[in-house]
């Protein structure tokens, strides 16, 4: 089969690399028909991380079932099911209470919780930016959708459900976001535009989405979000002018460890501490942008270290509250599918280029260089 692999820093090809099989009865193989590329896979693909040369990316994946092991029961072949990003038993204690996110299972040989389709430091597991895919406990792991999701189109919403949508829907979930609520999303990237949309979803009154990318901002505005051009104006200042001083009632992080500033300057904290500053008494960030516990490749030393200079003075003295984390997928996909079936909620909207998987390496150039019009990308695999 042909997959996308990794070769080293901003260096990606499309190999044939041998098919994946059956190695324990409760596994399935997914013919994938659709696959993203993620803002996450691009720390690994600059670089930043761990990541093994010769390992396929790709943990948003979608398709049809075509093997089924002998101890699978309820997923059948022909299904067409998309798989979270989380790769999880299902009877560990975390994944018990809910939190397949932090999967106990699927990494016995390491010091960390969680496991996760072709990506660092979560388990051994090949991507599903190729044409085929095993998923281990597939009647856990694979979430069944109905024939509608045959139609090419409509599994651009579909796949939406591996990843980003319920990681923007988790975000708002961590930052309480109720009905009436007022919310201020940093980053408009795909999770950042999906937490804004979740947050709309949920009746916010008002969300602010800041970021300075102009199709981005775009975006965010077609969805009924607020955009807040941080190298025009100070989030900060600007949330508080719309809020009578006190600030959004909650806010989202959607950037993590490689946020810029306004000058283009990486700073690791400067979202996390504009947060603090935009959300008011008692309000409530939830973090969902990626954070790692070590950054060799960072411009300062306490960033190389996983460490941010956060100001938890301030924190402490407004009585706010943080969540932060990945996503456990699983806790929130059904229902999220159950609003794309019924025609409330159509997460495709964030997609800017729909290609082949060939196209593959030009497509993390230019989303790596965050070329206008880039948004978000959708790989379709042919066999």
């Amino acid at each position: 089969m042909k997959a996308v692999i990794y070769n080293g820093p901003r260096d990606v090809s499309v190999e044939n690399v041998p098919d994946p099989k059956i190695e324990k009865p409760t596994d399935v193989i997914v013919k994938i028909t659709t696959t993203n590329i993620c803002g996450s896979d691009l720390h690994m693909y600059e670089g930043r991380t761990d990541f093994e040369t010769g390992r396929s990316f790709g943990h948003e994946n979608l398709g049809e079932v075509v093997e089924v092991g002998e101890g699978v029961d309820k997923v059948k072949k022909g299904d067409m099911v998309v798989m979270p990003f989380n790769i999880a038993c299902g009877f560990c204690k975390n994944c018990e209470r809910g939190l397949t996110n932090y999967c106990l299972t699927m990494q016995p040989e390491k010091e960390f919780a969680g496991a996760a389709y072709g990506f660092a430091d979560m388990g051994p597991y090949q991507g599903g930016q190729a044409e085929l895919l095993r998923v281990p406990y597939a009647d856990f792991n694979c979430l069944r959708l109905g024939e509608d999701a045959r139609d090419s189109k409509k599994q651009n919403d579909y796949v939406m459900l591996a990843d980003i949508f319920p990681t923007g829907y988790h975000a708002t979930e961590l930052a309480n976001v109720k009905l009436g609520d007022q919310t201020v999303i940093y980053g408009a990237g795909p999770v950042g535009l999906m937490a804004a949309y979740s947050a709309i979803l949920k009746g916010a009154s008002r969300v602010w989405v800041v970021d300075r990318q102009a199709d981005r901002l775009k975006l965010a505005e077609s969805i009924g979000a607020i955009p807040v051009d941080d190298s025009k104006v100070d989030p900060v200042e600007f949330i508080k002018s719309e809020t009578l001083g006190l600030g959004a009632d909650n806010g989202c992080e959607c950037v993590g460890y490689q946020a810029h500033d306004p000058t283009g300057k990486e700073n690791m904290n400067v979202t996390l501490n504009q947060l603090v500053q935009s959300v008011r008494f008692t309000g409530a960030i939830g973090v969902v942008g990626v954070f790692v516990p070590e950054d060799p490749n960072a411009e300062d030393e306490l960033s190389k270290q996983g460490k941010a200079a956060f100001d938890f003075g301030m924190f402490w003295f407004k009585g706010q509250t943080m969540g932060s984390g990945q996503c456990p997928v699983k806790k929130y996909n059904r229902q999220l599918r159950d609003l794309i079936v019924a025609g409330k909620a159509k997460p495709s909207f964030v997609i800017s280029h729909e290609l082949s998987l060939e196209q593959a390496p030009e497509a993390y150039d230019h989303f790596d260089k965050r070329d206008a019009g880039w948004t978000k990308v959708v790989l379709k695999p042919s066999k």
